[in-house]
């Protein structure tokens, strides 16, 4: 299987076949997978692969796969290990939904990748992750309450 990006959207080709799948990451490296009508929730891990090739481990289910960065350029260097966001973030709602778990309170310490809240979106729950080690300022959202994509869900400090 061949994936590529092309601005916000991921194109799946297998076998030399396009393959009609949509993606979209709710937190760092982590994505939500649509294809043919199915969710999969998929973790992306760095790999040992060596430069300028660089492999990755995926993980969905309880199966875990080795993918290889062909061009590592494609690759936001976002997704190595011990990287986290700096300033003040702003955690967003990453696809429109319904929030169906307050996971921190303001105030609350929080470390990189620990769970903020839950988002249900297309009958799959979604947890968005805080992308910094920090204190939560303010969580704008309470359960129950519909989001839209980009909704500014909770920020971090």
């Amino acid at each position: 299987m061949e994936i590529t990006r092309q601005a916000s959207r991921f194109v799946f080709t297998l076998d030399g076949r396009p393959v009609e799948a949509d993606a979209v990451e709710v937190s760092p490296g982590v994505y939500s997978l649509l294809l043919a009508g199915q969710a999969f929730e998929v973790r992306v891990d760095p790999g040992d692969g060596p430069a300028p090739a660089r492999s990755l481990r995926v993980h969905t289910g309880s199966a875990v796969f080795t993918a290889e960065v062909m061009d590592p350029r494609t690759w936001s260097g976002r997704h190595g290990p011990g990287v986290e966001a700096e300033g003040a973030q702003q955690v967003t709602a990453p696809m429109p939904g319904k929030i169906v778990r307050v996971l921190v309170e303001p105030g609350a310490a929080v470390e990189a990748g620990q769970g903020l809240v839950v988002v249900e979106a297309m009958k799959m729950q979604n947890e968005v992750r805080s992308s910094k080690s920090g204190k939560v300022e303010k969580v704008l959202v309470r359960e129950g309450q519909a989001v839209n994509s980009g909704e500014v869900l909770a920020i971090v400090v």
